[in-house]
């Protein structure tokens, strides 16, 4: 039997590593009134251990909803999301907080960090409830940040904010770093120093790290790009060389 191209990606991915997430037939509608609107129609997708993944492709075309669903932040509409070998699908509301909270880190476009704490304290938030977490200090000096313990968002840069936030996604030590436009709202210089951050968590500490942006030249340090378009994986591409966020200009 002919593979398709996105099967045959995924197989040739398999000696990278054990599968971390394996999605088959993956589909999301949202309901607006009377109007249904196709997330995703029909994902079939395996991830790997330590790989660092882009998922690229214009606004609305469905690589938040995934990324959403991966994280067990949005359930999907049909298909199957297995992490590790366990159905997070079926999974119940009590176990898909525990799932985003001891195995998923999290980091968005904008930080969400708490303006009346400390950079120490925002982190402290994450690791006082985490099973295995590192020190705060730890995670900090990580990004870059060693020196900015005691102070708060509004005494820092916005890439300094962005790894702070980085920063609290990590020190849970988690399997798993989902990035959904993490450059989204810097320049091109600070873009690429929270770039560094993200290539050298995955390279150092083996988390599987998926970075969702619509910019093309991102797409140069990943193991693996992924194309999506209207709710679709279009192309799945393998880069024999990664550039380093330094190398990269946008």
């Amino acid at each position: 039997m002919n593979r398709s191209p996105i099967e045959k990606q995924n197989e040739s991915s398999a000696t990278d590593g054990k599968i971390v997430f394996k999605v088959k037939g993956l589909k999301k509608v949202y309901g607006m009134g009377e109007v249904e609107v196709h997330a995703l129609r029909g994902v079939d997708l395996d991830l790997y251990e330590g790989e660092l993944v882009v998922l690229l492709g214009p606004s609305g075309s469905g690589k938040s909803t995934l990324l959403n669903i991966l994280g067990g932040l949005d359930i999907a509409t049909d298909g199957q999301v297995t992490y590790r070998g366990r159905n997070i699908t079926k999974a119940t509301e009590k176990e898909l907080t525990e799932y985003r909270r001891f195995h998923i880190g999290f980091v968005f476009q904008f930080y969400n960090l708490i303006p009346s704490l400390t950079t120490l304290e925002n982190v402290a938030v994450v690791t006082e409830i985490s099973r295995n977490p590192m020190k705060p200090e730890d995670a900090l000096l990580k990004v870059g940040l060693g020196d900015r313990l005691n102070h708060f968002p509004a005494q820092l840069s916005g890439g300094e904010q962005q790894r702070v936030a980085i920063a609290r996604a990590v020190s849970k030590n988690p399997e798993v770093l989902l990035c959904d436009e993490p450059t989204g709202a810097l320049d091109s210089a600070t873009g690429v120093v929270v770039l560094e951050v993200l290539e050298r968590i995955n390279r150092e500490l083996g988390t599987t790290t998926v970075i969702i942006t619509h910019n093309a030249d991102i797409a140069e340090m990943a193991d693996r790009v992924i194309y999506i378009s209207n709710g679709l994986i279009s192309k799945i591409t393998r880069n024999t060389v990664k550039k380093q966020p330094r190398e990269i200009h946008w």
